[in-house]
This record gives structure tokens, sequence and C-alpha cells, in this order.
């Protein structure tokens, strides 16, 4: 590539994304002298989803820019909590983040979510069509020009994630109001009418129910609720919200 020499930095949260020789700060780099500034970023492997204000010589530059030799840029990370707006703030999870998505549900963030593999381009087509964010860990699918907006998930231990998408996009917390199964909203549910729907034992243990209005799945607090309930009281206690 023999083209204009502008030097780039990358912010420290951007740098696992960048060849190592430019994660120690300011480096060099060689352009076409055509590309765009956004292109420039994501040919580094940096999914522009993660890229927050960039700067050229100190002042914010639009992603079209074209880099001029000498320039110095700043790729700084995306800043948090993050706005999305045009749409209320919903969710779509790709394939691989099923345990993510239950429990965004399970504190009443609406997070659709794919079991199977439907593929990048239906999966872009549907987070643009419903204006969803789409969460994933494949920076290929977020590089996608149609999806409505998106973000890269960080880790792959579901507690830190759902950490990271609480943090950055600050969702309004509803525990317990979600179906964990389907994402359909649940009501309360009287002992009768779902008692067709449940083992002997379970109608005798057991009398507060709550009831997709979606799916139908019925749900009460069973056997594992003292783990679900540990996994609310920690996201309400740091990310707000209301426990009951």
């Amino acid at each position: 590539m023999n083209g204009p020499e502008i030097t780039l930095e990358v912010a420290p949260e951007l740098r696992l994304f960048v060849p190592h020789e430019r994660r120690a700060g300011r480096t060099p780099l060689t352009t076409d002298g055509a590309s765009t500034l956004g292109h420039v970023i994501e040919s580094l492997g940096i999914p522009l989803t993660e890229a927050g204000t960039l700067l050229v010589d100190g002042a914010p530059a639009d992603r079209s820019h074209i880099p001029e030799a000498g320039e110095h840029i700043d790729v700084t990370a995306v800043e948090r909590p993050q706005r999305v707006p045009g749409a209320p703030l919903r969710f779509l999870l790709d394939v691989h983040l099923g345990t993510l998505a239950r429990r965004l549900r399970l504190l009443g963030v609406d997070a659709a979510y794919e079991s199977e593999d439907i593929g990048d381009p239906a999966l872009a087509a549907l987070s643009a069509r419903e204006r969803r964010v789409l969460l994933s860990r494949d920076r290929g699918l977020l590089r996608r020009r149609e999806i409505w907006a998106g973000a890269y998930v960080y880790s792959d231990r579901p507690q830190e994630q759902l950490r990271d998408v609480l943090g950055r996009f600050a969702p309004a917390l509803a525990p317990w109001t979600r179906c964990t199964a389907c994402n359909g909203t649940l009501a309360q549910a009287d002992k009768d009418a779902v008692s067709d729907r449940l083992e002997h034992g379970t109608q005798q243990a057991y009398d507060v129910f709550a009831q997709c209005t979606e799916c139908a799945r019925v749900y009460w607090r069973g056997a594992h609720h003292g783990h679900l309930e540990t996994i609310v009281a920690e996201a309400v206690r740091e990310f707000g919200g209301a426990a009951a």
C-alpha cells in the first residue's frame, strides 16, 4: 500500500481487536489514500459498533473522512452508558448467547434469541426490521451494514456478559416479568386455571404462579429459584431496578 502515512492510537478497551504491534500506543499506518476512516478502522479488526468518537489531530471527525498524510487518528471506545436513539431499547442475540438471553429476560429486558443458526444475513435483517441491538461475539456479523445497531460481547462467561450489556446500555430492569423461554410477558395465574399443566407434587407444594401470555408456560418459585434470585439481586444492586 503506497499512500499517505498517518499515525493511529487505539483506546485500551479496543486493543484486543488489533494486531499486537498496534497495542502499545501510537503507531504508523500507511493508507491507500482513498479509503474512509471507517474502512481503515475496520481493516484493522475493530468493529465499528465498538468505536466511539474518532479524533483527527484532536478534533472529532466523521467515519467518512479520508485520512491525509501526517494526520494522527485516535480511536476511542463507545461511551457508556450508550444511547441507542430512534427505537425502544431491545436486543437480538445470536445462537451462541442463549444463556445471556435467558438472564436478560429474567431481568425483564426484551431479548429476542434464535436457538437455531439462521445465518448472518437473516440475523442482520431481523435486527433492522425490528430495530433491535444485535449482540454477538462474531466480528464479521457486526460488520454487516444492514444491522440496526450492534455490540460486541466481550466475555465468554455469562455472568460477565450480563454485566457488560447492563453496564453498556443501562436498560430498565423489571425482574420476573418476562418469559425466559420465549421472551413473552408474564401475568399472574390462578392455580386452578393452570393445574392441568402442573405435576401433582407442584400442585401440592406451591400456590403462586405466573404464566406467559404468549407461549402459556407456567412459572413458580421452584428448586432453582434461589439461584435465579441471586442473579436478579446482584444485577439490581449494581444496575438498579426492582428486585421483587
